[in-house]
C-alpha cells in the first residue's frame, strides 16, 4: 500500500506533463509466447541397472540322442530317452537380449549293435532373445514370453560302453571317453509366476560331430535332443529403466501456458496503470483494507521410472520444491496422489505400487525436510484412474490441496 502511496503521488508532481499528454498516449504491449514444439517419432530408451536382471534357472528334463541307431540279428533299434538335470546362471542385459551360461547333466542310451550308453555333462554359453518384448512393446510383468536361443559349448562324454563299431585308440582299444564342441539352438516358453519366479518350458537341440558316442560311421552328424522344464529364480525382481525424450514436453507446455498467461495479466495491468497515470488531478487515494492471503498454486509432481517407487536425483528437486512451498505457507495441508501405468502390471499390483511411491514422497517430506505428518495424508489411485492420456506419463504422484 505505500508503494501505491508513493506512486500515485510521483505521478501528481508532474501533472501538468500527464494532462498535456494524456489523450494521446498509448501504451503497446508486445506478448512473446513460448512453446515446445513436440518432437516427431519420440523413443523410448531402457538401460539395466548394475546387478538388476541376473536369474538362476534349475530343471530337469529328457535327453533323445540322435546317434547310429541298429541293432545285430535284424532286430528293429529304438531310440531311448533318458533323464537330464539342468543348473544355469544369466542376465537380461536390455528388455530384447540376455545371455546365460547352463550345465546339464544325464546319461545317453543307444542301439549301436547291442544297447549302448554312457554318461555325459555338457557347458552351454546361450544367447538369449525376448521376441514378445521385441515385437509386442517391452512389459516386464508380461505372463507368457517366447525366446528364441542360440549357443555355443563343451561336452565331456566318459563310461562310453558300445560293442557296435566304434573308434578304435592306437594301442588297439576303444575309446571311452570323448571331448565335443557343439553348436545348439531352441525356444524357451517362459510363464511369469511373480515378479521373481518364473516357470519354463525349453527345447535344445545340440549338434555334434560324428564321434559324439565314440562310434563314427552313418551320419556326418550326431544330435542331442533335450526337452526340459523347471523355475527361474530373478535375483532381485525384473527391473528395466524407461526413458522417454518426449515425456516431459506435455508438463514443460503446461507450464509455459502458464508463463504466457501471466505475460498476457502483466500486459493488461500495465495498460491499466498508464491510464489511471492519465487522469490527473490524481484521485484522493483511500487506504482499502489488506487483501485475503492467497497462495500461490502447487505445480509440483514427481515422476517415476518403470516398476519402481525410488525418488530419482532429478525429481527429488520437485520433492524440495514443495516443501519450502509447505514451509512458506504453513495453513496448507496437501493430498498425496500416487499412480501407475495402467499397462504395465495388473490392476491389484499398481495399486500397490502407486501407495508405495505416494508413500516413497510422504517420507521424504516428513523424514527429510522436517514436514509436520499431521498436514500430509496418501492417497493410493492404482492405475484405474490415469491422468495424462500418455501412460508413460502417469508413473507419477501428483499434489493437490487437502482438508
Amino acid at each position: 500500500m505505500k508503494r501505491n502511496l508513493l506512486y500515485v503521488g510521483a505521478a501528481c508532481a508532474c501533472g501538468l506533463f500527464a494532462t498535456a499528454t494524456a489523450n494521446a498516449q498509448e501504451v503497446v504491449v508486445e506478448e512473446e509466447s513460448v512453446s515446445v514444439v513436440e518432437a516427431a517419432n519420440c523413443k523410448t530408451h531402457y538401460s539395466v541397472d548394475k546387478g538388476d536382471n541376473w536369474f538362476i534357472q534349475l530343471g530337469a528334463g529328457i535327453d533323445v540322442p540322435l546317434f547310429e541307431n541298429e541293432l545285430a540279428g535284424g532286430k528293429d533299434p529304438k531310440r531311448h530317452i533318458t533323464a537330464t538335470y539342468n543348473l544355469g546362471v544369466g542376465r537380461w542385459f536390455s528388455p530384447y537380449l540376455g545371455f546365460r551360461l547352463s550345465a546339464y547333466y544325464g546319461a545317453w542310451h543307444w542301439d549301436n549293435v547291442n544297447f549302448s550308453k554312457a554318461q555325459m555333462v555338457n557347458l552351454n554359453l546361450d544367447f538369449m532373445w525376448d521376441m514378445c518384448n521385441s515385437l509386442g512393446g517391452v512389459n516386464a510383468g508380461r505372463p507368457v514370453s517366447v525366446i528364441p536361443f542360440v549357443g555355443l559349448g563343451g561336452t565331456y562324454v566318459w563310461d562310453i560302453k558300445s560293442e557296435g563299431r566304434n573308434i578304435h585308440k592306437k594301442d588297439g582299444g576303444t575309446r571311452s571317453r570323448e571331448w565335443l564342441l557343439p553348436v545348439s539352438a531352441g525356444i524357451q516358453f517362459r510363464f511369469r509366476l511373480c515378479r521373481y519366479v518364473d516357470f519354463f518350458l525349453e527345447g535344445r537341440a545340440s549338434f555334434y560331430g560324428d564321434n559324439a558316442n565314440g562310434c563314427a560311421y552313418d551320419k556326418s552328424i550326431d544330435i542331442n535332443v533335450q526337452a526340459t522344464g523347471g523355475f527361474s529364480f530373478n535375483l532381485g525382481g525384473v527391473n528395466y529403466q524407461a526413458y522417454n525424450e518426449c515425456k516431459d514436453l506435455a508438463y514443460i507446455n503446461s507450464l509455459n501456458n502458464q508463463v504466457n498467461g501471466l505475460r498476457g495479466e502483466l500486459a493488461a495491468t500495465a495498460a491499466a496503470l498508464a491510464a489511471a497515470e492519465a487522469q490527473l488531478p490524481c484521485p484522493e487515494v483511500k487506504e482499502s483494507p489488506a487483501p485475503a492471503k492467497v497462495y500461490a498454486p502447487m505445480m509440483s509432481t514427481v515422476r517415476f521410472t518403470i516398476n519402481s517407487d525410488k525418488i530419482t536425483d532429478e525429481e527429488m528437486v520437485n520433492v524440495y520444491n514443495t516443501a519450502e512451498y509447505l514451509k512458506s505457507n504453513p495453513d496448507v495441508n496437501v493430498v498425496i496422489k500416487g499412480y501407475a501405468d495402467k499397462d504395465t502390471g495388473t490392476a491389484e499390483y499398481n495399486q500397490k505400487l502407486s501407495g508405495r511411491r505416494a508413500q516413497a514422497v510422504y517420507d521424504t517430506l516428513t523424514k527429510t525436510y522436517g514436514i509436520n505428518a499431521n498436514r500430509l495424508s496418501i492417497d493410493a489411485e492404482g492405475s484405474s484412474t490415469q491422468p495424462y492420456d500418455t501412460n508413460d506419463w502417469n508413473r507419477i504422484v501428483i499434489f493437490v490441496p487437502g482438508n
